[in-house]
């Protein structure tokens, strides 16, 4: 079917990625949480967008020069790496200034903390600097073209809109479920101390895990 080989088992293979825990995802459901749904959707575009330019980069092989040259391999992991782990420590003292306000709890909800401003281009930003993903997609999305088709970026745009299909669907249910748990952190100030925390370690532990990761 328009050059795509054991299609559903491609769909059950993306569902699954889909669902493990990452960068980009906890960002939306952080954004969510803390901003609201219009700001949650921002970030979610921005996701889109990022996994898009990937997935063309993926379809037109210049994801390849990675492994032909590996000093931009590491220079974008170390960007990639260096981007997360700035935006898990913003997180963390973030955390730890609301931890310790005395202040009204209204005011620390309506305060936009600094990684939470402009969403759909830290969203973005957040895809693009993550050389691994550019490997997972080629990598992925190879096993799935029929060998010889004679119009392959049919195959391509068909196997991206599939993810892009899915991807929506989860972002939207983290989104709406990062409006309950903003009615549960507007009442429980620690617990969306703690929360935040968690998240800000989320994101350092997501740098240190692109910075050591390897090409292959």
């Amino acid at each position: 079917m328009l050059g795509i080989t054991d299609f559903w088992t491609y769909v059950l293979g993306v569902v699954a990625i889909i669902l493990l825990p990452g960068p980009n995802s906890i960002f939306v459901l952080s954004v969510g949480a803390r901003r609201g749904v219009r700001a949650g959707y921002q970030a979610a575009f921005g996701v889109f967008l990022g996994d898009a330019v990937l997935m063309v980069l993926s379809a037109t092989g210049v994801s390849s020069l990675l492994g032909t040259y590996p000093p931009l391999f590491l220079v974008l992991k170390y960007a990639g790496a260096g981007y997360l782990a700035w935006v898990g420590v913003n997180i963390l003292r973030g955390a730890w200034g609301r931890w310790r306000s005395r202040g009204e709890l209204a005011a620390t909800v309506e305060e936009t903390p600094a990684e939470m401003r402009r969403p759909f281009r830290r969203a973005a930003v957040i895809s693009l600097l993550n050389p691994k993903a550019i490997l997972f997609f080629v990598s992925f999305f190879i096993q799935f073209v029929q060998p010889g088709y004679p119009h392959p970026a049919l195959s391509f745009v068909v196997l991206g809109a599939v993810v892009q299909f899915f991807s929506a669907l989860y972002l939207t249910a983290l989104i709406f479920g990062g409006r309950f748990l903003a009615g549960q952190f507007q009442r429980r100030r620690r617990l969306a101390a703690g929360a935040a925390t968690g998240v800000g370690a989320l994101f350092v532990g997501f740098s240190i895990k692109l910075a050591t990761a390897g090409i292959s």
